[in-house]
């Protein structure tokens, strides 16, 4: 059963000593279902994110995403065009724990999206190469992991291995990414810091601009191609104009091969889905996923001439990629270095005072985001329930609540806390470190 709005505010009184919350509007944005969580507005003005895993993946998945945060120091932060979220506090509760971040503004987008316009699809291919362009030297002195190209390829056919022992791996595609991992070649690279489960959904983005990363669990130094495959499947009509940004904003130190890496990366996202439907004994899932191996070997059949290029999918094939590569000048002879890029572009204090204007004064009120990015609209029922009731606020009358809960009340809603509300905020929050 999914935590209260209320009690999820009062367990960020508990992590944040001080911390006085004025409103709180349920999140589902990051993670989806594996967390609870509530954006908070404080009596400050600031607004932060608790987020409580539901089960033993999520909790591994965040404190993956808490060393990498902590990690990410204010000098590496200083280099990237884009906002990261910053630890807060933390507090246990029901053997795990809620951590509190600030929140990182933005809306998500689709990969199609995400490369719809020239605009966009530049910012997006500028971000990328931010991350692999930072100096590699705190991935070590976090205790991050590193992996060189030849690390990087056992890990490869380490995957491939378990796959084949499905019994569900068409011998084609099994030739094919054996071939792949028998190139020498096509494994030297210079091993870049890697987001290491970058997609689209890890973009936040307000109009045409790149605001945020979020999910940094994978934060590692390894092949920048697995950060890109997502981009090279994306049918945008700007994909090419996002990775000809990328290549560009690199330097010249994107190696050639890195197109085939990364559709090789993207294939293999099919033998995960496999292996996760065998190691949950999932009939469907095993099923779906030999279904999509089966459609990627019609796709790929006959294309030997262009090994990891499939004929249907990507807008950009390899070729295409090469060509770009091609084209990329050298630093010197670049007009302005990429660098310049990466920072000029990007007013942050223009974009906040955006984001301010586009936020309601009114704590009553729910911010005006897109409410399909802050999940379903709630049920109407009990406070218990984070139903329209919590939305409605807990100090309001019959009358005003039984109208919320008539107008669909959505729990996404932001819910002034009153002075009832905190002083059942602070007791739950002492009960909480209590039970610690």
């Amino acid at each position: 059963m999914a935590r209260p709005p209320l009690t999820l505010a009062a367990l960020a009184t508990a992590a944040v000593p001080g911390l006085e919350v004025r409103a709180v509007r349920v999140h589902t944005r990051n993670g989806g279902g594996s967390y609870d969580a509530v954006r908070l507005r404080t009596s400050d003005d600031r607004e932060l994110l608790i987020r409580v895993p539901r089960d033993q993946t999520a909790e591994t998945e965040q404190s993956a995403d808490l060393l990498a945060l902590h990690a990410l120091t204010d000098g590496v932060r200083a280099m990237l065009p884009f906002e990261l979220a910053e630890y807060v506090g933390q507090a246990p509760v029901d053997g795990t724990r809620g951590v509190v971040t600030t929140f990182v503004p933005g809306l998500g987008r689709t990969a199609d999206e995400l490369t719809g316009s020239d605009a966009i699809a530049e910012s997006v291919g500028l971000a990328i190469a931010a991350v692999h362009n930072l100096p590699t030297g705190f991935i070590g002195e976090a205790g991050l992991p590193r992996r060189s190209p030849a690390e990087v390829r056992d890990e490869v056919v380490a995957l491939v291995g378990r796959a084949t022992d499905t019994g569900h791996l068409p011998a084609a595609l099994l030739r094919r990414w054996e071939e792949a991992t028998d190139d020498e070649s096509l494994w030297r690279f210079q091993p870049t810091v890697v987001n290491g489960q970058l997609g689209a959904d890890s973009f936040l983005a307000i109009e045409d601009t790149v605001t945020g990363l979020i999910g940094w669990s994978e934060l590692g130094q390894g092949d920048p191609a697995v950060d890109l495959h997502w981009l090279l499947t994306a049918r945008g009509g700007s994909a090419e104009r996002a990775l000809e940004t990328y290549l560009l904003a690199r330097e010249g130190g994107a190696d050639p091969h890195i197109p085939q890496r990364a559709l090789l990366y993207g294939e293999l996202e099919l033998a995960r889905w496999l292996l996760h439907g065998v190691e949950q004994r999932d009939e469907a899932t095993i099923a779906d996923a030999v279904a999509m191996l089966d459609g990627l070997v019609e796709s790929v059949h006959d294309r030997s001439s262009e090994p990891l290029s499939p004929e249907t999918g990507p807008i950009l094939t390899v070729g295409d990629v090469e060509r770009m590569l091609d084209r990329t000048p050298p630093l010197d002879a670049q007009r302005e270095p990429a660098g310049a890029m990466l920072t000029d572009s990007y007013d942050f204090s223009a974009l906040r005072r955006r984001e301010d204007d586009e936020l309601d004064s009114s704590m009553t009120a729910p911010i005006p985001l897109d409410l399909s990015d802050w999940g379903d609209a709630a049920p109407t029922g009990t406070a218990s329930d984070g139903g329209a009731e919590a939305g409605a606020g807990a100090g309001a009358s019959a009358d005003q609540r039984g109208s919320a809960a008539s107008d669909g009340a959505s729990a996404d809603d932001e819910s002034p806390l009153p002075d009832s509300a905190d002083r059942s905020a602070d007791d739950q929050a002492r009960r909480n470190s209590a039970s610690s």
